[in-house]
């Protein structure tokens, strides 16, 4: 399997075999009883002439279904196809995952996505069942259930943190869609499974594996003094966050489960904290899937068995990961490091406990007293600021990626690396390859690939569409060496100098 399964009989083989890897990707509706199931449900496998397949619960419930108290589908990690597909339902999903129809309603989404509502309405509920406001609904019905499950937060807390307007919608919601009260649903919380009074401490679900200790060691790499701390075991932040600052840290217990502890300072923050995070860690990723298409290149398959659940790191915030990537693109990771430490210490937000990453206003109105280097370039970065603090570049996570990067490449000072790399960490795009990148073209000579840009950009095409995953890959198999003092070159804006193996 390399791509979400789409025809009847391969799904129906999918929950024959009570598959893992595909919940989260479609549900199964059985007509015979009324509900819908993840594809690994336990339950006795329905006659195919009772089952109908769905793309989101939402439209399962939409055609009349309610979920599975066995299986409880939307405990289900999210579907990587929002990230593979690139096309209108998918930009929506991760929009509506982020909290915009809560903060903007179904008119701001539609204008995000450049239709009318009534238009959007029509095209998703042909596209995936269901229109917006019931997949906003779901979404809510699934972060109240989480939040039921893992905490012990009040109800009234939950159906706030979830987006639901009111403490009645939330409660009837819920018996709508699981057939149970709040009260139930906690419940039925697994056996051992406590949460702490007080804490807002949850399992985030994902597909094994899950390579974490990369992801921590990648941000530890990276980590801004003040806004980020980063172990071999964990991960923590402060960000910014609609309703305000908000904190958070990630960490991964023994038995591989991935723990989320937040707080947040509107409980409204809670649910776009979510997807933020499981953006951060490629949580939706499928591993087994990319891991088979690209173990099926003998030059991959020791990279891979060396690096099982490789992940692609993504973006806490789309507007500051444009301002770390041009401050990184010339140089290495400990002087890109030391440069956004500068500039968050003289111009981010002081909280109770630490930093946040300055504004984008901010930058643009002081970055040039703080920032070092060529003028070119630090006027590339102000005048990037400017424009997202203007709101004449836009970059969020639902752009469409052929639009996004032709807008960055429009900016003065931001080449293909720079904007390429962008889209893969902003919009999770699984298929961004960076021949550019030093780092990466160590690791393919390293690893019996071209080492030249032409050359592994054509050897490459034959694993799409994860490159993004094989970048990663050849980043971890560059060959590691100590940065050594040289005179300076010429450059250009769009090719990065790197010169140690953990720069990408």
């Amino acid at each position: 399997m390399s791509l979400p399964l789409t025809d009847f009989d391969e799904r129906y083989r999918a929950i024959s075999a009570r598959d893992t890897r595909f919940d989260g990707q479609f549900v199964t509706a059985v007509r015979s009883t009324g509900i819908y199931c993840r594809p690994s449900c336990p339950a006795r496998t329905p006659k195919p002439e009772n089952v109908t397949f769905y793309p989101t619960s939402a439209a399962a419930h939409e055609a009349g279904f309610r979920a599975c108290k066995r299986c409880l589908p939307e405990a289900a990690p999210g579907s990587p196809a929002w990230d593979i597909r690139s096309d209108t339902a998918a930009r929506a999903m991760r929009l509506i995952a982020s909290g915009v129809v809560e903060r903007e309603g179904v008119p701001g989404l539609a204008a995000r996505l450049g239709y009318s509502s009534r238009h959007l309405t029509r095209l998703l509920a042909a596209e995936l069942g269901a229109g917006p406001l019931a997949l906003a609904r779901a979404h809510r019905a699934h972060t109240a259930r989480m939040l039921l499950v893992g905490t012990d937060m009040p109800i009234a807390d939950v159906a706030f943190s979830a987006g639901f307007s009111s403490i009645r919608q939330c409660n009837e919601t819920i018996r709508e869609v699981f057939d149970l009260t709040p009260t139930a649903l906690r419940a039925r919380r697994p056996a051992g499974e406590h949460a702490v009074p007080g804490s807002i401490d949850l399992v985030l679900p994902h597909r094994g594996p899950l390579d974490a200790a990369g992801v921590f060691a990648w941000m530890a790499a990276r980590a801004v003094d003040g806004v980020e701390e980063a172990t071999t075991t964990s991960f923590s932040r402060h960000l910014r966050m609609p309703g305000g600052p908000a904190w958070f840290e990630v960490r991964q217990d023994a038995g591989e489960r991935v723990h989320l502890r937040a707080q947040v300072a509107k409980l409204a923050d809670l649910a776009p904290l979510v997807a933020v995070v499981r953006r951060l860690f490629d949580l939706d990723a499928d591993p087994i899937a990319i891991e088979e298409a690209l173990s099926a290149h003998p030059e991959l398959a020791p990279l891979v068995a060396r690096t099982p659940g490789m992940r692609v790191p993504g973006a806490a915030d789309p507007h500051e990961m444009l301002i770390r990537a041009m401050i990184g693109q010339q140089i290495t990771v400990v002087a890109a490091r030391t440069a956004l430490t500068a500039l968050t210490a003289a111009l981010g937000e002081r909280t109770e406990n630490g930093l946040l990453f300055p504004t984008m206003a901010a930058i643009a109105e002081r970055g040039a007293d703080v920032l070092r280097g060529p003028v070119a370039r630090i006027r590339a970065i102000t005048g990037a600021a400017t424009a997202l603090a203007e709101g004449s570049l836009a970059l969020t996570v639902g752009d469409d990626g052929v639009e996004q990067r032709a807008a960055l490449l429009a900016m003065p000072g931001i080449g293909p690396w720079t904007a390429d790399y962008v889209r893969m960490r902003v919009l999770g795009d699984p298929d961004v390859l960076l021949p550019g990148d030093v780092a990466l073209r160590a690791g393919a000579a390293a690893s019996g690939l071209p080492g030249d840009p032409a050359g592994i950009t054509a050897w490459a095409a034959r694993t799409a569409p994860w490159r993004s995953y094989l970048s990663a890959h050849l980043w971890r198999a560059a060959p590691v060496r100590a940065p050594r003092r040289r005179a300076a070159a010429p450059r250009t804006s769009t090719a990065p100098r790197i010169i140690t193996k953990e720069t990408s």
